[in-house]
């Protein structure tokens, strides 16, 4: 039996991002990110019989929640193959790509996936578990140079270089292998007063890390870049700075340094027409529905 997508995750900005889009009955769309499927759900009730969506998604855990549908095609991959995926089922180009880049309730939830610091689990956060290296594999085989990056640079903690610190201490006792071993050795450097949102970001740059997501992300937008026809739109809703600023800085620019070019005569060159000039927010009532939507940033494009 399927699980509903309130069961499984929540979408967040769901008519508002659906909405921008822009969906014809007889188009094809891609939802990059599956999980519960609320989101892939509300595409599908705006289709026709003609109509057509790819559904991304690299955690087997989430086939259970595919809509039985002629319309609906379930893609088990990473979207930072977007490209190769959709060639493989004859389709080169598409109306509007969706990627809500938010972790599904249910990863956080799964307590034995080890995404959150809240109880026991082995140390994994893989979102494929499949194959590649864990958290623990991080955790204990870093330098303290290279754990005090990601810190930093995921994570946006101060003093990455005392929780690095720790951490190694904590690994030459004995390796770290649990969640709640590694609250445990950071202990020593967490504040007593914001404990929750410095593990929050502690766990976060290592989830990033080890599913290489900043990679994935950049390798996605510039693929749909090239699958989406002139026209399409490209809706993507994210939840920390890093993300947001890859995705303002591409639709802004097409590169992720945001700058832009000129051609001989001065005139800009983007590849992008953007709709949202400012980041659209979930409102009071969804956040108080649904507190994990808070941090939402939705941005939206067209290709020119």
């Amino acid at each position: 039996m399927p699980l509903d997508a309130t069961t499984y995750h929540v979408p967040v900005l769901l008519e508002e991002s659906v909405s921008l889009m822009n969906i014809t009955p007889d188009g094809i769309y891609c939802d990059l990110t599956f999980g519960g499927g609320g989101h892939s759900r509300h595409i599908l009730s705006k289709l026709g019989d003609n109509g057509r969506l790819y559904s991304f998604d690299q955690d087997r855990d989430t086939l259970k929640n595919a809509p039985q549908d002629e319309r609906f095609n379930y893609v088990e991959s990473n979207f930072r193959f977007l490209r190769g995926a959709l060639r493989l089922r004859g389709v080169e180009q598409v109306d509007a790509i969706l990627a809500d880049l938010g972790v599904s309730s249910h990863h956080f939830d799964a307590v034995e996936r080890g995404f959150s610091f809240r109880g026991e689990a082995p140390l994994d956060m893989r979102m494929n578990q499949r194959g590649g290296r864990t958290a623990a594999d991080i955790v204990n085989n870093y330098s303290a140079e290279e754990l005090g990056r990601i810190f930093k640079e995921y994570g946006e903690l101060d003093t990455t270089w005392k929780i690095a610190s720790c951490i190694v201490r904590s690994r030459e006792q004995q390796p770290i292998l649990t969640t709640a071993q590694l609250v445990e050795a950071v202990k020593p450097c967490t504040p007593k007063r914001d404990e929750s949102k410095f593990l929050t970001k502690l766990f976060q740059a290592l989830r990033i890390e080890v599913n290489g997501e900043m990679e994935a992300l950049k390798m996605a937008l510039e693929q749909a870049l090239k699958v989406l026809r002139p026209g399409g739109r490209l809706v993507v809703i994210s939840y920390h700075s890093l993300e947001d600023r890859l995705v303002k800085n591409f639709m802004r620019s097409g590169n992720f340094e945001g700058k832009i070019k000129q051609d001989f005569f001065g005139r800009t060159e983007t590849p992008f027409e953007v709709v949202t000039r400012k980041a659209i927010a979930p409102s009071a009532q969804e956040i108080e529905r649904n507190p994990r939507s808070r941090s939402a940033k939705m941005r939206a494009a067209i290709k020119l």
